[in-house]
């Protein structure tokens, strides 16, 4: 953690964060003023707009140290208060073997996607990233993944940027797939919440089928949601046992702690059901403001400069992603 013995050293940076978050806010807001939806969230363009900051202008030293706060630590409190809106209730519901199915196919999706990463010549931490954003639940699964294997800034951004590309894409080509594909309205709410990235993308997916693709396809959703848990764990037992001795600090960081005890107590009914809508939104808006901080650590040409295999990676990832979907569908006999 950063050292927190000279607050106004990070006054700054954290008001520059928040700056610009704001903006992205705005941005959204008027967004669906014109077009009636939020098809590029605030996180992602948080992250547009400081990356574009850092790019065009010098941003004095003195920012610096806030501006790091706000990408590490208030992301990581954003991941621990992002625990409170995965509750195991619903998924339960869902019967044993859809769940055992659905964590099938994140595993071997992750497995997929970063073998694809790596064939296309992404480094293992960035092909780690668009991995965890394919499988589990695009830009939250990014951002919560890249402390735990130290990801750099312009890996990030650049995972954030492209996976932001495809989620809406997927969202308007949805509707259309589930005209082309015959799909049942519980087949193609199954078929979306394994496959669309955020929570609020299977929403406008799975909108134009009825309630009972939208319900299927949230609660599919959910049960994504909440590998997010384990992988991190993996991703941290498998980052630091290579050369030896596992640190339980490394392994289980503070906030995957949080987000599991977050987690534990949504579960049991311990978090007034009062408090679950701002705790969400305190999570959502940090995260935003984290985003707009990583990306005023961001230099648009080194993300530039990786682009290509990026979206390329992320393409793959995505259409792998729908095939394994389909597969368990198929096997499940889901009408």
């Amino acid at each position: 953690m950063l050292p927190l013995s000279q607050p106004a050293r990070l006054l700054p940076g954290i008001a520059l964060s928040v700056l610009v978050s704001g903006l992205a806010i705005l941005f959204e807001h008027i967004e669906v003023a014109l077009s009636g939806g939020h098809w590029i969230e605030s996180l992602v363009l948080a992250i547009l707009l400081g990356t574009g900051l850092r790019s065009s202008v010098r941003i004095p030293h003195v920012f610096d140290t806030g501006i790091a706060f706000s990408a590490k630590i208030l992301l990581e409190v954003a991941v621990v208060l992002l625990g409170a809106a995965v509750s195991v209730a619903e998924i339960g519901a869902a019967g044993v073997l859809l769940v055992a199915g659905i964590a099938a196919v994140v595993v071997l999706s992750l497995v997929a996607s970063y073998g694809i990463g790596r064939a296309l010549g992404l480094t293992p931490k960035l092909a780690t990233l668009v991995a965890c954003g394919n499988s589990i639940c695009g830009n939250s699964a990014i951002a919560a993944a890249a402390p735990v294997i130290a990801a750099e800034a312009d890996d990030v951004a650049a995972a954030i940027a492209f996976t932001a590309v495809l989620g809406v894409g997927a969202v308007l080509l949805m509707p259309a797939l589930h005209a082309v594909a015959q799909l049942s309205d519980l087949q193609f709410g199954i078929f979306a919440g394994l496959t669309v990235y955020a929570v609020p993308q299977v929403l406008a997916a799975t909108a134009s089928a009825g309630l009972v693709s939208t319900h299927a396809g949230t609660v599919v959703k959910l049960i994504r949601v909440l590998m997010l848990g384990p992988v991190l764990l993996a991703l941290g037992a498998l980052g630091n046992g290579a050369g030896g001795k596992v640190s339980l600090r490394h392994v289980a960081p503070w906030f995957i702690a949080g987000f599991a005890a977050m987690m534990a107590l949504r579960s049991a009914g311990a978090i007034p059901a009062v408090l679950l809508g701002p705790i969400a939104t305190a999570s959502g808006l940090l995260t935003t403001v984290a985003m707009a901080g990583l990306g005023l650590t961001v230099d648009v040409r080194s993300v530039a400069r990786s682009g290509g295999r990026v979206i390329l990676a992320a393409t793959a990832s995505l259409l792998a992603l729908c095939v394994l979907s389909l597969v368990l569908l198929a096997l499940l006999a889901v009408n």
